[in-house]
C-alpha cells in the first residue's frame, strides 16, 4: 500500500471530526484551497505552500515529487463545511466486528477476525433474523457451544445487548491499527469510544 493511501482525519470548519480520507485526497483538497493541514504539534493550520515549507524533509512519511517533498498530513480542516455528515452505518460483518471490538460477546476474548464468527442470539431456526440487535461476535468455541439454542437454554449470557452502532462508518477505524495519537482529541468528542460491559 502506498503512503498516499494512508488515512487522514478530516475536520469541519468547526473542528469536529467528520470523515476519514486518504492522503491523496487530503493533499488534493489542501492544494485546491478547500482545506488546510492541521499541524499535530501545535494545531496550527497551513495552506499547501505553508505546509510544504514547514514540513520539508523531516524524513518520516514524506511525499516526494520531482521538485519538492513534504510530510504527509495526519489531519486536515475544511475551510467552509460546518455541518455533520449523517450516514447510516452499513450492516456488514466488518461493522459488527468493530461494534463488538473484535470481542466474543459470550466469553470476552478479543481475537483476530479470522478466529471469530457471527452468531444469531435468537437462532434463525427459532425465528431470529439477521439484524443489528440479533447478531453478535462470537469465538468458534462459544458459537459451537450455543448451537441453535436460546441463551437461557445454553446457560450463556451476553457481555452487552447488541444494537445499531452510534458511530459513523467513516470514523470506524481499527483502534489497534496505525498511530493516530494526534486524532484522539477530535475522536473523543465524536463519540468514538463505545462502552462495553464486562
Amino acid at each position: 500500500m502506498s503512503a498516499l493511501d494512508n488515512a487522514v482525519l478530516v475536520l469541519n470548519s468547526g473542528w469536529s471530526a467528520v470523515h476519514i480520507a486518504s492522503v491523496r485526497r487530503a493533499i488534493s483538497l489542501v492544494y485546491r484551497g478547500i482545506a488546510q493541514v492541521v499541524n499535530p504539534d501545535d494545531f496550527g493550520t497551513y495552506d499547501f505552500e505553508g505546509w510544504k515549507d514547514l514540513s520539508r524533509s523531516d524524513g518520516n512519511g514524506c511525499i516526494r515529487s520531482v521538485n519538492f517533498e513534504f510530510r504527509a498530513p495526519d489531519i486536515i480542516r475544511l475551510r467552509r463545511f460546518n455541518g455533520r455528515q449523517t450516514r447510516k452505518v452499513r450492516f456488514t460483518r466488518r461493522n459488527i466486528l468493530e461494534r463488538d471490538d473484535h470481542t466474543c460477546q459470550y466469553c470476552g476474548r478479543r481475537l483476530p477476525a479470522r478466529e471469530l464468527t457471527l452468531d444469531h442470539v435468537v437462532p434463525r431456526s427459532r425465528g431470529g433474523g439477521s439484524t443489528w440487535r440479533n447478531l453478535v461476535v462470537a469465538c468458534f468455541e462459544c458459537n459451537d457451544r450455543k448451537g441453535s439454542r436460546l441463551l437461557h437454554e445454553a446457560g450463556m449470557t451476553l457481555l452487552r445487548q447488541p444494537q445499531r452502532p452510534k458511530w459513523s462508518t467513516y470514523l470506524a477505524l481499527r483502534r489497534g491499527g496505525g498511530d493516530h495519537e494526534a486524532w484522539q482529541r477530535f475522536l473523543d468528542t465524536a463519540g468514538w469510544d463505545t462502552e462495553i460491559r464486562e
